[in-house]
């Protein structure tokens, strides 16, 4: 069985892939596996990362609104906003069966609700949308900046970021963000270009996991990516063609799992600023798994771990 390969330093090119192939996972990836494995499967005392360092703080930048359309919908969004302070509400939407859920819940709007008939509140949002009687139109929220981020976590803390290349689909991330609250995540970062807007879709498949975990979006992933091992981050690229799965990569400290966009995978540039790739293991008669997925179980794998 190949070991866990040491962690390198930053800045120094890594060495040879580990071993047999294990497995696909997520997306496509033109990229090969790093580090040694060492005699006998022992781990090999080694160099970590740097400790974190406090990065500059936001100074005098404004921070930026996320986009959206102003509308979140469904039960669990909603009441999740209405419950967040950070949060200016505009106007709320509730037939009677759902007013009557709030109150049940013990939640106070800090705004009077307007009640409807569900085929009013139908007429106001996209086709499609399954509101359950729970309509808000609120501002949105306001982004921080990664430095913010990484700088807010305590000295010593693990901390665990998920970055997402590429990844456009409103309701793969959603779900990546219920995922990423469930799990104790800190943040989820993708690109201001390429990467899926705020949408009343992403907040309601997010079920209430926007309010809780901060959306980030940067200008340049690779430049991100190093920004996170200034901050003691170990990157950990999700690949198909890893020749190391997960399940034997060292994920203690500090972690980004960086994924790409299902099909695609991590760009070439990307793939090359993670530390290590590992891959999902997964059965012969599926070629992938969605973005979201492939998310949930590496974010478990790391809760797992330090369970």
């Amino acid at each position: 069985m190949a070991a866990t390969p040491p962690r390198h330093r930053r800045g120094k090119p890594p060495s040879k892939s580990v071993g047999k192939s294990v497995g696909k996972s997520v997306g496509k990836s033109p990229s090969k596996s790093r580090g040694k494995s060492t005699p006998g499967g022992a781990r090999k005392p080694q160099p970590r990362t740097p400790q974190p360092r406090a990065p500059q703080g936001s100074g005098n930048r404004a921070p930026r609104p996320r986009a959206g359309d102003g509308w979140i919908y469904g039960r669990h969004a909603v009441s999740a906003a209405l419950q967040n302070p950070a949060r200016r509400l505009e106007r709320l939407m509730l037939s009677r069966e759902a007013e009557e859920t709030l109150a049940q819940a013990g939640i106070t709007p800090g705004i009077s609700p307007e009640i409807r008939a569900l085929q009013e509140i139908t007429a106001l949002l996209p086709e499609g949308a399954v509101h359950q009687g729970f309509a808000l139109m609120a501002a949105p929220l306001i982004e921080p900046h990664l430095e913010d981020v990484i700088a807010a976590l305590p000295a010593g803390d693990s901390g665990l970021v998920i970055v997402l290349d590429q990844v456009t689909d409103p309701r793969n991330v959603g779900a990546i963000l219920r995922s990423a609250a469930a799990f104790g995540a800190s943040a989820v970062i993708l690109p201001e270009r390429r990467g899926a807007e705020t949408t009343a879709a992403l907040a309601k498949t997010a079920s209430g996991a926007l309010e809780s975990v901060p959306l980030v979006r940067v200008t340049n992933i690779s430049r991100t990516l190093d920004t996170l091992k200034a901050g003691g981050f170990w990157c950990v690229g999700l690949d198909a063609h890893a020749t190391q799965s997960l399940a034997k990569t060292d994920l203690s400290g500090r972690v980004a799992l960086v994924l790409g966009a299902e099909g695609s995978g991590l760009r070439r540039l990307v793939a090359e600023h993670c530390d290590i790739r590992a891959c999902l293991p997964i059965g012969p008669l599926i070629d992938s798994l969605n973005v979201s997925a492939a998310a949930a179980i590496a974010l478990y794998e790391v809760a797992r771990r330090r369970a």
